[in-house]
């Protein structure tokens, strides 16, 4: 496979052999001064805000910068790489140089996905692309078939999630080099498994974005998000920095998805949303393997993510499904503060419903917000949803960043565990989960100065008296202990816990590859059935066209008889399954005829 370059609207391209364009929209200034290896060029204007420069005799990896008018410096906006920080000089990348070696690779369908949550700085004692790649075989062995990233884009400071990223081309460079992502990417598609990342396209981070500088109008200052003023998606020359994000990515380095963060924060008034703009020109552009594209959305909508006739997916591969966890969450736990009390009455119905139909929320209103949530679901195929019982933010935006297995206990976070890999929908695991981690996911940063300490604070008032703790308890997120707490502890695999952890991991999941992917492939919507609720007790079914899979749990210190359904025991815990005692879940699979 030859090495694939996005030739970016914006930002420094090479054009010929040791020939680069430098690109720059910047409606703010009246004049902008390309600095490159020392030498200053002054950029010429081009139309509408653009600024352009030619240079020869570009060697890959030369520092450049722009400096304003008022002899402010700053990085390029669409920089492939930085030399160190995000404030710092951009690097002139060769996109052609690498070589890859897993040329052959021609992606998974999207039925079989079983997604790897993974966080490049605490997945490993050293944090980087290159020592992450070591781990690789022992996930593809496990029975995991797609690694998601959190986001690689570079941010202010060294440690954080990925989300304040304001250089969205450039990987973050304490992770590694754009080359150390394609190694990584080249060397997960060696193991058979795909790769996504997790893009942010609905707002800038509060360090080392110059954008507002550069170019005011990039931004509708009267449309406000969480974050700030939103982006002017409907502005050209912002329209194409945002749209061309997805397709680099994806185009450069090989990659065979994206998750696209919060998307119900993109509000675009163009006559075609951007988000659907990006997602047919992915359709129409990468056609040499299948591209499996899902969203976070907190609206739970299904028209980003409609099915063909055939099943192809012309947009939205799927969408991350809050409502499963929140409704396991508080299940397991009794935890009913803050959002989780939208999950507070009857929880095991809402999981019933969300297994069946797909959200809880189906126009409801939400007692949190007071406002109706939702679209009815049941119409869309299971594999149209993405559970999970922890990720980074609902693990990490608690004060303690404590995980599932802290807080319900094994022998809970076991059955939900069950639940959510033998499930009809598709499954994602937390980096760690299927080993039993204990050690935290903390919120972590590192910003300096009045950023840091409004950081701080805000983090502290923020949970003042969320969830039993104290604003003073709250760790402080630019603290370096608050990201090594967060790394996993690779010893604890070779624990007696961690191997038994694992066994059942590598259990469920095969059972997963075997037995419940054969059901996926031709299903489709309306297929599944509330059988029974009770207090702690859900009892479930799914009729497909190549049998009926059952699943029945309950953690109530009542034992309840095994509900009337037909087939073989699939898998049971614990094994003895003439009924269900507290803390036990029954699956059961009845093939085509028998169904």
């Amino acid at each position: 496979m030859e090495s694939r370059a996005f030739l970016k609207s914006w930002g420094a391209e090479y054009v010929s052999p040791g020939t680069v364009r430098f690109r720059l929209w910047a409606t703010g200034q009246h004049s902008v001064t390309l600095r490159l290896s020392g030498e200053e060029l002054e950029m010429m204007p081009h139309g509408d805000g653009w600024f352009e420069q030619q240079a020869t005799d570009v060697a890959a990896g030369a520092e450049y910068n722009f400096v304003l008018a008022d002899g402010t410096v700053v990085p390029d906006p669409a920089s492939r790489a930085q030399q160190a920080d995000v404030n710092g000089p951009s690097l002139v990348i060769d996109p052609t140089g690498y070589q890859w070696q897993n040329t052959a690779w021609r992606g998974r369908p999207w039925q079989e996905t079983v997604v790897y949550e993974l966080h490049i700085g605490t997945f490993t004692p050293e944090g980087t692309l290159q020592a992450a790649v070591a781990k690789l075989p022992r996930l593809a062995e496990l029975g995991i078939t797609m690694i998601e990233l959190l986001p690689l884009a570079q941010f202010g400071g060294n440690r954080g999630w990925g989300y304040d990223g304001v250089l969205l081309y450039a990987p973050h460079s304490a992770y590694g080099t754009p080359d150390d992502v394609k190694a990584f990417v080249d060397a997960a598609h060696g193991y058979g498994l795909s790769v996504v990342l997790d893009i942010v396209l609905n707002h800038f981070g509060p360090e080392g974005n110059y954008l507002p500088l550069l170019a005011p109008d990039f931004f509708h200052k009267e449309r406000m998000t969480p974050w700030g003023a939103g982006i002017a998606y409907d502005v050209d020359a912002a329209r194409r920095y945002i749209v061309e994000a997805p397709l680099y990515w994806l185009k450069e380095f090989n990659l065979d998805g994206l998750r696209f963060d919060a998307i119900d924060q993109i509000e675009d008034i163009s006559p075609k949303h951007v988000l659907i703009e990006i997602a047919e020109r992915i359709r129409a552009e990468i056609t040499d393997r299948p591209v499996h594209l899902t969203t976070e959305d907190s609206r739970n909508v299904i028209f980003l993510h409609p099915r063909e006739q055939d099943g192809s997916v012309p947009l939205f591969s799927g969408e991350w499904n809050d409502d499963f966890h929140n409704a396991m969450h508080v299940f397991a736990t009794g935890e009913t503060h803050a959002y989780y009390q939208d999950f507070a009455s009857e929880p095991e119905k809402l999981i019933a419903r969300v297994l069946t139909q797909g959200f809880a929320y189906q126009g409801e209103v939400s007692p949190h917000s007071g406002e109706p949530r939702g679209v009815k679901s049941a119409s869309q195929p299971p594999v149209a949803f993405v559970d999970f019982i922890q990720n980074h933010d609902q693990t990490g935006n608690r004060a303690q960043g404590e995980r599932l297995i802290t807080l319900a206990g094994a022998d809970r976070t076991r059955l939900l565990l069950a639940t959510l890999l033998l499930s009809p929908h598709i499954p994602l695991l937390f980096m760690g989960e299927e080993y039993g981690e204990t050690n935290p996911f903390l919120f972590f940063t590192d910003f300096h100065g009045d950023l840091a300490r409004a950081v701080r604070e805000g983090r502290a008032k923020e949970f003042a008296d969320h969830a039993g703790h104290k604003g003073e308890s709250v760790p402080d997120p630019n603290a370096s202990t608050t990201f090594e707490k967060s790394k996993l502890d690779w010893r604890k695999p070779d624990s007696k816990e961690g191997k038994a952890w694992l066994a059942l991991s590598r259990e469920l999941l095969a059972l997963r590859q075997q037995v419940i992917l054969p059901l996926l492939a031709s299903a489709g919507g309306n297929a599944g059935k509330v059988v029974a609720t009770a207090p702690g007790f859900f009892a479930v079914s799914w009729t497909f066209p190549q049998g009926m899979l059952s699943m029945a749990l309950n953690i109530s210190k009542q034992t309840r008889p095994l509900p009337d359904q037909p087939g073989e025991i699939l898998f049971a815990w614990p094994p003895a399954a003439d009924s269900l005692p507290q803390n036990a879940i029954v699956v059961r699979l009845a093939p085509g005829d028998a169904a």
